[in-house]
C-alpha cells in the first residue's frame, strides 16, 4: 500500500482515554504495513511506535479558559498540521469526528484542495453536546468526505438516515479494546483501600462523564430500591458532570437518603487512577438512554469486569444477556432493578460470564485485526 496516512486529532489525551484509541488505531495500521503520522496536542504522550512520525502542532491547546484564544490556537495547529502532512507526502487525512461544525467542513475542503483524500471516523453521529445539530451541515460533511468509518451497524444506519447517498463509502470498523494500554490489577482489596471503600461491600460502578443520556438518574432510582434488598451494596459514581451540573442527581440522592450508600467522586478521574476504580468494582453498569458506541464498555471488558448495559443496539451487539454480561430494557427502572437483584442474588455463573467476555474482547476487538479492516477501507479509495 503506497499511501501515507496523517491522523490529525486535536483532542488526544485531553479529558478522556481517547489517546489510547488513537494509539491502538495506529498500532493496528503499522502492523498491517501502513505508514502513519500523528498530529495532536502537547499533553498527549508520544506513542513511541516504530516508524510512526509524531507531531504536537496544536500545542497546549486547552490551557486557556478563553474560547477565542483556544480557537486561534486550534486554527494555527490545524493549518500547520495539514500543510506539514501534505508536504511530507501524506495523501490520506484521517479525522475523528465527535461533533459537526463549519470548521470540520472547512478542514475537509482544505484537504481536498490539496488533492488528498479525507477519511472520517464518526464517533457520535449526532452530537450529545450540541442539541441544535444542523442536519444540512452533517450531510455536507459526509458528502465531501471520501471515506466514512463507523463502529457498528446502528451508527451506519443513522448516518444513512442523514445522508443516504454515502452508502458506498461507509465501512464498519469496530472500536478496539484497551488491553495494550492498561495494567489489570485483580487485587480488589488494595484498590478499595486506595479509594477508601469498605472491603466488605459489594461495589456497583458508574464510570465516565455524566450526561443526561448516560441515565444516571434511572440508576439512582433503581438503586434506591435495590439497597432495601441488598444493604451491603454501595454505588461508586466516578466522573465529571457535563458542564459541572450535578444538581439533578443530587435531588434524587437527597429524596431517597442515598448519600450513606453512595461514594461520589464527581471529578475528572486521572488516567493513573482509573485502574483502581475498575479493580474495586464487582459490576459496572451502563444505564444509557442513547449511545453510538461506548469506550466505557470497552474499558470495562478490558479490565475483565462484568457489565450491565441497556439494550441499545450498539451495546447489545457486544453484550449478550447471561452469556458475556447482562442486559436490561433501556429506560425501564423495573427491568434495571430486577436485573440488579438477580445479579446480586448470585443467580448467574459469574466465572463463566467473565471468561466469555474476556475471550470476546481479546478476539473480536484486537487492534491488529481492526488495522487490517481499516487498511482495506483505505484501499477502496
Amino acid at each position: 500500500m503506497k499511501k501515507k496516512v496523517a491522523i490529525i486529532d486535536s483532542l488526544g489525551a485531553h479529558g478522556s482515554s481517547h489517546h489510547f484509541y488513537l494509539f491502538g488505531q495506529i498500532r493496528g495500521l503499522v502492523d498491517n504495513g501502513v505508514k502513519v503520522a500523528l498530529y495532536t496536542n502537547s499533553i498527549t504522550p508520544n506513542p513511541n511506535i516504530k516508524s510512526v512520525c509524531f507531531y504536537q502542532f496544536f500545542g497546549n491547546l486547552y490551557s486557556s479558559k478563553f474560547l477565542l484564544i483556544r480557537g486561534v490556537k486550534y486554527i494555527f495547529g490545524l493549518l500547520a498540521s495539514i500543510f506539514h502532512a501534505r508536504f511530507s507526502g501524506c495523501n490520506i487525512f484521517h479525522f475523528h469526528l465527535f461533533e459537526s461544525n463549519f470548521v470540520v467542513l472547512l478542514k475537509i475542503m482544505l484537504v481536498k484542495l490539496l488533492f488528498a483524500k479525507v477519511v472520517l471516523t464518526i464517533h457520535d453521529v449526532v452530537s450529545f453536546a450540541n442539541t441544535k445539530n444542523n442536519i444540512f451541515l452533517n450531510n455536507q460533511i459526509y458528502k465531501f468526505a471520501d471515506l466514512i468509518l463507523t463502529h457498528n451497524l446502528f451508527s451506519s444506519k443513522e448516518i444513512l438516515k442523514i445522508s443516504p447517498l454515502v452508502k458506498g463509502k461507509i465501512f464498519i470498523i469496530p472500536h478496539g479494546n484497551y488491553i495494550p494500554f492498561i495494567t489489570v490489577d485483580n487485587d480488589q482489596e488494595k484498590a478499595r483501600d486506595y479509594l477508601d471503600i469498605d472491603r466488605s461491600k459489594k461495589v456497583l460502578l458508574f464510570f465516565g462523564m455524566i450526561k443526561k443520556v448516560k441515565g444516571l438518574d434511572l440508576l439512582l432510582n433503581a438503586f434506591s430500591r435495590i439497597i432495601k434488598r441488598h444493604s451491603d451494596i454501595v454505588l461508586l459514581i466516578a466522573g465529571k458532570s457535563w458542564k459541572n451540573d450535578f444538581s439533578h442527581y443530587k435531588k434524587i440522592i437527597d429524596k431517597y437518603n442515598l448519600s450513606q450508600h453512595i461514594i461520589l467522586h464527581n471529578n475528572f478521574i486521572p488516567h493513573n487512577d482509573v485502574k483502581y476504580y475498575y479493580s474495586a468494582a464487582d459490576l459496572v453498569v451502563l444505564p444509557y438512554k442513547k449511545i453510538y458506541q461506548s469506550g466505557v464498555l470497552m474499558m470495562t471488558l478490558s479490565y475483565q469486569k462484568p457489565a450491565l448495559v441497556s439494550d441499545l443496539d450498539p451495546l447489545s451487539e457486544i453484550i449478550k444477556d447471561g452469556i458475556n454480561g447482562f442486559v436490561f430494557k433501556s429506560e425501564d427502572q423495573d427491568s434495571l432493578f430486577n436485573k440488579l437483584d438477580n445479579i446480586f442474588s448470585e443467580k448467574y455463573d459469574m466465572k463463566q460470564i467473565n471468561l466469555n467476555a474476556n475471550l470476546k474482547i481479546k478476539n473480536e476487538f484486537d487492534w491488529t485485526n481492526i488495522g487490517r479492516l481499516t487498511k482495506k477501507a483505505y484501499q477502496s479509495l
